[in-house]
């Protein structure tokens, strides 16, 4: 055996060198190719020298496979190869042999190769890749690294005999399918796969991989030459894929291992490697980061791999499975290809370019037509340069442009379609600016423009019959609304500004003002377009940081969106924004504070001015009828509610009001008259949220300052979050407080988690002594990446009789306890609590009182503990 000591310490010492170039080498993709060869070739000469030394018998070979089979090599990828046996050899039946191969693979890992091994006869191997398309694929890229070249050529003829190119190109097309699914089908994930996610490696490889399997060609330049590519194609591919190349070869130096995704504490580093640096303005505020930098570029990368892919495989099919459908007219400059929209003349768009807008209009419009031929795709592709100021300023594609917002099917498909082709940003030229714009926010999973185009979806949903089940009232609104294309073009300009700096509503606000006077849109209409823009924010801060059983908030927000029509549509657009920033954001808890914001308000705009003591009347009447559904005595109720004063039913339902009585009256009766009563006692109750997912559970105990800590400390150590608290203390001294609260652990077991919630929390209320220390928890890496500089913001209310304290910062496990703790310690009331997560960041609202808040040294105090408990750990 060689000295495995020195092989491994010379492999290493290569490798290191070879490594160094990756890393000096700057923005540069020059020469990135020939990198990864080179590695690939110093592990060829480290597995020939192992293979002499291990010493197999004649007519065996050593065979690399997979994406080390190309010949190619990443820093930490493996090496993945075939010990191809003759047929007459078994190593289940031959243990020498066994042993032998064993010893070699062994040294293999012990030199420092990170093998990925198989062994195989030339007959397992054509069976194995007759059952699995992964085999097969491997074994594409085969290429002999040493050993017997007549048992190769065997196992190539018998692999091409076997291989089925049709059968081939649809099960990896599938396979491409599926795997662009699990990435959501977009290339614009904050943290990408740059070589799983769409427009990543692996479509590219794909195109090779088909294209081979048809005996098309091997290179970008094959494809060339055969016509399936343009010469300008070519270059574009080995560009992009030279970029995603190299992205990914110091994705895995930088990790130190095997590293595919730019997830957000690789992004700076990744960036620094390319030499990109934080920009400023002129004013020296940061206006893009490093990462932002290179992220843009990966984007503008991926978005041309996904194009070029689609144009390439649509002619590898063609070429595949030549059409028998011959073209049918549609007009004189388009026709239908099997269902695909192809242009009458490959420079039909360079003569013709009101025809560029035109093919999407088209495809709304035309029933049967399911996409755009590779011809199109083609021509839009290298027509980018026609779609200047002139192309824009140009009346006709104004009115087309219109047109396409205005129809009454297609929305969705036609604005991805055209931003996909790069024809949206060419047209729209504020939307090209927010392309592969990224969002450090810590909540939106997309980039601005994929965010966009989600919320645009939303939107249209709600005018959709098939989709009235997932939101049921914001159906039921759309259903009686006239014009959908105003709340399209409000979607669509509500993030445009995002980047710029300063207030992105304001600055979206001027952009669709002057689109709409751009596209002749009437005033009212346009009116409306620029209000939702400006406040699609509003409704959503509103509903979930301010008190909205207080009569002057629903009056000001009445005040401030003036009429039904702007109500119903600022909602539709506020569900829609909220469900496209990330599937984590929404829940049904924020669905009904908006619905609740939304009937409050058009209740106020109908000429109802709020009446607390009608509302509070009308609530206790419906508890009763609830009541009486459970055979309650006659005035049961009685004694609870003599104890609750106006604030506590303007704050709760009816359903909530019933419940709350159901579960406490006969204890109320016994505190106020029966001497053996067990007063002091506290009383727990949990059922399933009425709201959607999650509890609700009560509290209903003789008060303490400390009471809505001991209950925040018990709810994060057993895992869940609160997303809203009802604090009330009754007239009696007891403390009745309501908890929305939800858990990620055991979601399904909700109806098994009342029980031990009901005991542990008891436990925990009836515990005395001090409260226990705060736990120092677990900061996410998103959160270490970006993380949110904590702020607090206490303010007395417009009565002066209540405080208003917003917090924001990181999300982490004992935040909202150390919150609740500062609280406590200055001996502050606590009303409301409202508790948003925004992904991983919070927005907390909560209402207090208390003495220490009517001094200014008592108030700095507590702003400044509580900014600490903010920062910690």
């Amino acid at each position: 055996m060689p000295d495995l000591q020195a092989l491994r310490n010379d492999y290493r010492l290569q490798k290191a060198e070879l490594l160094q170039s990756v890393q000096s080498s700057g923005a540069s993709t020059r020469g990135v190719r020939r990198l990864l060869q080179k590695l690939a070739q110093q592990a060829d000469a480290t597995l020939r020298t192992l293979w002499a030394h291990a010493s197999f018998p004649e007519g065996f070979a050593l065979v690399a496979v997979g994406g080390y089979g190309r010949g190619e090599l990443f820093p930490y990828s493996d090496v993945d190869v075939l010990l191809l046996l003759p047929d007459h050899a078994s190593p289940d039946a031959d243990e020498a042999l066994k042993q032998q191969i064993e010893g070699f693979i062994g040294s293999c890992w012990d030199t420092g190769l990170e093998i990925g091994s198989s062994v195989r006869s030339v007959a397992d191997c054509v069976a194995e890749a007759r059952k699995d398309v992964t085999v097969q694929t491997s074994l594409l890229e085969s290429r002999l690294v040493t050993g017997d070249r007549k048992l190769f050529a065997l196992f190539s003829a018998q692999y091409a005999a076997t291989l089925d190119p049709q059968a081939f190109f649809v099960a990896k097309t599938l396979e491409m399918r599926q795997r662009h699914h699990k990435f959501e089908n977009t290339p614009y994930s904050l943290e990408p796969n740059c070589k799983e996610s769409p427009g990543g490696l692996r479509d590219l490889q794909t195109l090779l991989w088909v294209a081979k399997a048809a005996r098309i060609g091997k290179s970008w330049d094959d494809l060339a030459r055969k016509g399936l590519a343009t010469p300008f194609e070519a270059r574009q591919i080995k560009r992009n894929e030279a970029l995603l190349s190299l992205i990914r070869a110091r994705l895995h130096l930088i990790a130190g291992r095997r590293e595919d995704r730019l997830v957000f504490d690789l992004q700076t580093a990744v960036a620094e490697s390319f030499g990109y640096t934080e920009q400023t303005t002129a004013g020296g505020r940061l206006a893009m980061r490093a990462s932002e930098v290179l992220m843009k570029r990966y984007y503008w990368a991926a978005k041309a791999v996904t194009q070029l892919n689609q144009i390439l495989l649509l002619n590898i099919e063609e070429r595949l499975n030549p059409s028998t459908h011959e073209p049918r007219p549609i007009n004189e400059r388009f026709a239908d290809k099997a269902g695909m929209i192809e242009v009458a003349s490959d420079d039909l768009y360079v003569k013709q370019p009101h025809a560029i807008l035109e093919t999407f209009l088209l495809y709304q419009t035309t029933r049967g037509l399911k996409g755009l031929s590779a011809r199109t795709l083609r021509a839009l592709y290298n027509v980018r340069n026609v779609m200047t100021a002139k192309f824009r300023d140009d009346p006709v594609n104004r009115a087309t442009f219109l047109r396409i917002l205005q129809q009454p099917e297609g929305i969705t498909h036609a604005m991805r379609l055209m931003n996909q082709t790069s024809v949206l940003g060419r047209y729209l030229w504020v939307f090209r600016r927010i392309v592969g714009q990224m969002q450090h926010d810590l909540f939106h999973v997309y980039t601005v423009d994929q965010h966009i185009l989600m919320v645009l979806r939303n939107v249209r949903r709600f005018f959709i019959a098939e989709h009235a089940h997932e939101y049921p009232f914001c159906s039921q609104l759309a259903a009686g609304w006239d014009k959908p294309w105003i709340l399209y073009i409000a979607a669509l300009f509500h993030d445009i500004a995002k980047g710029r700096g300063g207030d992105h509503s304001n600055l979206g606000a001027h952009e669709v003002r002057r689109f709409c006077r751009q596209h002749g849109i009437a005033r009212e209409d346009a009116a409306l377009i620029e209000f939702l823009v400006h406040e699609h924010l509003a409704m959503s801060r509103i509903a979930q940081k301010a008190d909205l059983s207080d009569p002057d908030v629903i009056a000001a927000f009445a005040q401030r969106v003036g009429n039904e029509r702007y109500l119903t549509a600022l909602y539709l657009l506020t569900v829609a924004d909220i469900r496209g920033t990330s599937p984590k954001v929404w829940n049904a808890w924020k669905g009904k504070l908006l619905e609740d914001l939304y009937r409050y308000t058009l209740r106020t705009l109908g000429g109802r001015a709020p009446d607390p003591d009608a509302e509070v009347e009308a609530r206790k009447r419906e508890a009763l009828v609830l009541l009486a559904l459970h055979a309650l005595p006659h005035e049961a109720h009685k004694a609870l509610w003599d104890t609750l004063d106006v604030r506590y039913f303007m704050r709760h339902e009816a359903s909530d009001i019933a419940w709350h009585t159901k579960q406490l009256s006969r204890f109320v009766e016994k505190a106020s008259g029966d001497e053996s009563a067990p007063r002091g006692r506290a009383i727990v109750r949990a059922r399933l949220s009425p709201v959607g997912e999650g509890l609700q559970v009560l509290v209903y105990t003789p008060d303490q300052p400390d009471l809505f800590a001991r209950i925040c400390g018990y709810f994060e150590q057993a895992g869940f979050s609160i997303l809203d608290a009802k604090v009330h203390t009754a007239n009696n001294g007891y403390a009745l407080d309501t908890f929305q609260v939800v858990t990620s652990i055991l979601p399904e077991h909700y109806r098994e988690l009342i029980s031990m919630v009901e005991t542990d929390l008891l436990h925990t209320i009836e515990q005395r002594g001090p409260l226990p220390p705060v736990g120092r928890g677990r900061v996410s890496r998103r959160v270490k990446s970006f993380p949110v500089v904590p702020r607090v913001d206490l303010r007395p209310d417009e009565k002066a009789q209540r405080w208003l304290l917003s917090i924001s910062a990181s999300d982490r496990v004992g935040l909202l306890y150390s919150v609740a703790r500062v609280l406590a310690q200055h001996k502050l009331n606590l009303q409301l609590a409202k508790v948003t997560t925004l992904g991983e960041r919070v927005e907390d609202t909560f209402l207090i009182d208390g003495a220490e808040l009517q001094q200014n040294k008592a108030q700095i105090e507590i702003e400044t503990e509580l900014l600490e408990a903010l920062a910690a750990p």
